[in-house]
């Protein structure tokens, strides 16, 4: 079968009667992703508005469809990344299958891949053979160790490059990534490559943990749920058993604490005088407060730290946090209806924009292959 190149328009492309305000609404995304990072990065995009279009090789499709716990025979781990999205399975070493590729990328706007560095090559789809046939697409590759560098090749999961927020972390910077290259094409008129690293991405979060090292020379060690920097900054177990944080390190903060707790004589305390000292004798602070905390229920001492304005909060478990009326109010839990699950319940879009509601209804996870007609029809469109 062969498609005919669909005539590209040029971004922003908004449906033609309007109704959706979302950022990325006209904007067309293939999707060549597949397990998390790079379904992450377009789920990102699709609650902006992009239309996500995912391409799965046949005959099984995602890996993450594989992965239980399933409920009427889908997988709920592919159903929270790939709701929004529409899917067609294509094998990319037949012909008759490149052709309708080919056409994918000849009207949309961005790819987004995260296979290893040198398969799309070994494909015909490098970012020099893409850029050169289609120059306004844009580019935006996630891969374990990024297109350069020694390890390029190496197959990798979070868990292998640093710890398991890797695939998360590298989604959400390879989905920033796409929203400037869109916005730089517009003044530009050619798309770019967006290379990302989980790697990368680790070492972009290690915060303080880096420049600590990098300016002092100490190795991090463990340290629980405190603070590397500031005392007191951490977890504490208090009368019934419920954990609380407690983030007192500014002196306004500190002394609040220490009368709230009943223990004031901790404020003359020479090795609690500055936040400094605080934090070179942590583990006697830590002492000191745990003792006192030990003594009342976590909701007493919440009340209390709220009171007086001292930042604290519970620590929640995931049904605790799903049913807390703020999620609520952020509309962060959201259901899809979905004709083998029923109700798909799945986290909601974080990004909130003024004047922006949330979507009236979100499409379902698709099924492997299930929009090809419409793909297919959309593309034979003049």
């Amino acid at each position: 079968m062969s498609v005919a190149p669909r005539r590209r328009s040029a971004y922003p492309r908004r449906p033609l009667n309007g109704s959706d305000p979302r950022p990325l609404a006209g904007v067309t995304v293939i999707d060549l992703t597949r397990v998390l990072a790079g379904p992450y990065c377009t789920l990102l995009l699709a609650n902006l508005g992009a239309r996500v279009i995912k391409v799965e090789r046949p005959p099984l499709g995602d890996d993450a469809r594989l992965v239980g716990p399933f409920v009427g025979g889908k997988s709920l781990y592919f159903a929270a990344l790939n709701y929004g999205k529409e899917s067609i399975a294509l094998e990319l070493r037949r012909d008759q299958d490149r052709a309708v590729f080919d056409a994918l990328l000849g009207a949309a706007d961005v790819l987004v891949e995260n296979f290893r560095p040198g398969v799309l090559e070994r494909l015909g789809y490098g970012w020099p053979a893409l850029h050169a046939r289609w120059p306004r697409l844009v580019y935006a590759a996630v891969s374990g160790f990024g297109h350069t560098g020694p390890l390029r090749e190496r197959p990798a999961f979070d868990m292998v490059v640093g710890v398991s927020i890797g695939d998360i972390s590298a989604g959400l910077f390879l989905a920033v990534g796409v929203a400037s290259a869109l916005l730089a094409r517009r003044d530009t008129g050619k798309g770019t490559m967006i290379d990302v690293a989980m790697l990368d991405c680790q070492l972009a979060i290690l915060e303080n943990a880096l420049t600590n090292h990098l300016v002092t020379g100490v190795v991090p060690g463990r340290l629980g749920t405190r603070h590397p920097n500031i005392a007191p900054f951490q977890a504490f177990v208090t009368g019934d058993g419920r954990m609380i944080v407690l983030c007192a390190g500014h002196p306004e903060h500190f002394e609040k604490l220490c009368r709230t707790i009943g223990r004031p004589e901790l404020l003359e305390d020479p090795r609690f005088v500055s936040p400094d000292l605080r934090r070179q004798h942590a583990d006697a602070l830590e002492r000191e407060l745990d003792s006192v905390l030990r003594v009342r229920p976590a909701a007493e001492w919440l009340a209390r730290f709220e009171a007086v304005g001292i930042p604290c909060g519970p620590v929640n478990t995931v049904a605790d946090a799903v049913r807390s009326p703020q999620v609520e109010a952020r509309q962060m839990v959201v259901g899809i209806p979905d004709p083998a699950i029923g109700t798909l319940f799945v986290a909601g879009n974080p990004i909130k924009l003024a004047g922006v509601p949330e979507p009236a209804a979100r499409r379902p996870p698709p099924e492997l292959d299930a929009d090809r007609e419409a793909i297919l029809a959309w593309l034979e469109r003049p």
